[in-house]
């Protein structure tokens, strides 16, 4: 992050700015009044969102969002197809995603904290067919995911349930509850995904514990163990084919980040929380994630059968463990936490669909009357979209091709995300240019944030994406586990790209879209000014010790 002395009004803090320098977890900043009082133009046309978010919430959700099935069941399955070493790598070269796309998503939406966020940005500073693609791709795909999330949803009750359970009621309970958050205030939605995500945060402290004991020699059926799960079985089971599969498996159990900055563009404070989260959310993802993937691959072998498509819970690894080590009651213990994940996984994938697609219609990509938002600053014309299609991909469940039709969306998604990734990286450079053509002084902004050794982040960003679509097209055409290519499998591992590229050149073929000129790009719609709430709470925050910073990142109240 690049950082200016304070100057003007502001010299008091000038005896802060070298320790601020010398911390690498900080909230970095530059100084200077000329942009800092600039006024937020925001369009009113079709209503307005209200900022519900306080940073303290922003701050745990950013703790535990994003966390879902992919991650307590899907690591499971990409150990079976990957091996320890594949999986390892795989899991760690995408948790480096996580670092940069939020350094290039957050310079932008710190200085344009709008709800629809990078689909916006791709609209005003490169193409609208861009837009059009890839923000109809990511609603389908997080739409999607709610139907993923429902059927798992309906395993972790069968925990419980012995079988008896019927799946139609599992599946109504699922969308009940998920659904009718969202005819309250947004307010409920952001306590919802706070306490969820304290669920999440203390079920990964438990499992992480719990993981260490257990290597450890813990539990009655317990033995120490020494990486015998390395050694005696392959740890690059499938070469390239079982790193492909592993990636992409890490790709949908990571996320893609995009409801962070969703989530920072209704912030009341965007400096803030955004640049906080920013921080705080890779080494989150980095240490809980990496941490469960190491623990998994020295608990559990890779050619167990539970990971090879097991039904119920043991299908998670975690739970897995557990029962191998004889202990007892956590396996419920850890079945109720997850089932609140998946809960609030799906929350989020209903909360950032409706804002893409109420973006998408305040843009004019898609009929303008889905752009409405109420009083209470809900999208309600999305949301009823988002949840009827939700709702209708759920009980596609109980089809006989039911699971068929779910593997296909989930491809759509996890190429959604790496795809978006690309053009998040692409973005940020065009953003870049549009400020230099225009010679724009947003980075002498008093406290202007901009990306730490621009433009390392989106450079990282593309190269590791263009890896991921390797992957993608790899395991379509010699898939892990040596299959043999089907047209069915290539159609499945590369719908979502074929969906984005075809709705991005249908689109810009049939309305004529035109290249944004850098010189007349949009740089004031949405442009957010610093309000003297946020300032004080900036300068309070700066004044701050460094030991007093650092808790920032990791309290919990």
């Amino acid at each position: 992050m690049v950082e200016k002395s304070p100057t003007g009004s502001n010299a008091s803090m000038s005896k802060d700015s070298g320790e601020k320098g010398d911390v690498a977890y900080d909230i970095h900043q530059m100084r200077s009044m000329s942009i800092g009082d600039m006024v937020e133009m925001v369009d009113t046309t079709h209503g307005q969102f209200h900022r519900s978010f306080t940073p303290h919430q922003v701050h745990i959700i950013s703790l535990g969002s994003n966390i879902g099935s992919g991650l307590f069941i899907g690591t499971g399955a990409a150990l079976a197809a990957a091996g320890p070493g594949n999986m390892v790598i795989a899991y760690l070269l995408v948790c480096s995603c996580v670092w940069a796309v939020l350094q290039t998503l957050s310079e932008m939406t710190i200085a344009f904290p709008t709800s629809g966020n990078y689909i916006d940005y791709a609209d005003r500073w490169v193409d609208p067919a861009l837009a059009f693609g890839a923000g109809l791709a990511e609603w389908i795909g997080w739409t999607s995911i709610v139907a993923a999330e429902a059927s798992f949803f309906h395993i972790l009750i069968q925990f419980w349930a012995n079988g008896d359970f019927p799946k139609a009621a599992s599946l109504t309970i699922f969308v009940v509850v998920t659904c009718v958050i969202f005819t309250m205030p947004n307010t409920v939605f952001a306590w919802f995904e706070y306490c969820t995500s304290l669920i999440k945060i203390v079920l990964f402290i438990l499992i992480i514990l719990l993981s260490l004991a257990i290597v450890c020699g813990a539990g009655p059926k317990g033995y120490v163990h020494h990486g015998e799960t390395w050694t005696d079985y392959p740890a690059f089971k499938n070469g390239f084919s079982g790193f492909a599969r592993a990636a992409l498996l890490a790709t949908w159990a990571v996320g893609d980040q995009i409801f962070i900055g969703i989530m920072g563009g209704e912030a009341q404070n965007p400096r803030f929380s955004m640049g906080h989260a920013t921080k705080l959310v890779p080494y989150r993802v980095i240490f809980v994630y990496m941490a469960c993937v190491v623990f998994i691959t020295l608990l559990i072998p890779s050619n167990n059968e539970s990971l090879l498509g097991g039904s119920g819970i043991t299908a998670s690894p975690f739970v897995l463990a557990i029962q191998l080590a004889g202990i007892p009651v956590v396996s419920s213990i850890l079945n109720a936490g997850i089932m609140c994940g998946i809960l609030a996984i799906s929350a989020e994938s209903i909360y950032l669909s409706s804002r893409i697609l109420r973006t998408m219609s305040s843009q004019k990509l898609i009929p303008q009357w889905i752009a409405q938002v109420d009083r209470q600053g809900r999208p309600l014309r999305s949301l009823m979209i988002t949840c009827l299609t939700a709702v209708v991909l759920t009980y596609i469940n109980m089809s006989a091709g039911g699971i068929v039709a779910l593997n296909w969306f989930v491809s759509i998604t996890s190429a959604s995300f790496f795809t978006n990734w690309m053009i998040v990286a692409f973005t940020s450079w065009r953003f870049h240019k549009v400020l230099t053509a225009q010679n724009d002084t947003l980075f002498d902004g008093l406290y202007a944030w901009k990306s730490t050794m621009w433009p390392l982040a989106p450079v990282w960003l593309m190269t590791i994406s263009t890896l991921l679509l390797i992957c993608c097209i790899y395991e379509g055409v010699k898939p892990a586990g040596g299959t043999g290519t089907t047209a069915e499998n290539f159609f499945q591992y590369t719908i979502g790209i074929i969906l984005i590229f075809s709705l991005t050149a249908g689109y810009k073929l049939i309305m004529r879209t035109q290249w944004r000129d850098p010189k007349t790009a949009d740089l004031t719609t949405g442009r957010r000014k610093l309000t003297p709430e946020d300032i004080e709470q900036l300068d309070e925050y700066y004044r701050m010790p460094g030991w007093r910073r650092f808790l920032t990142y990791i309290k919990l109240w």
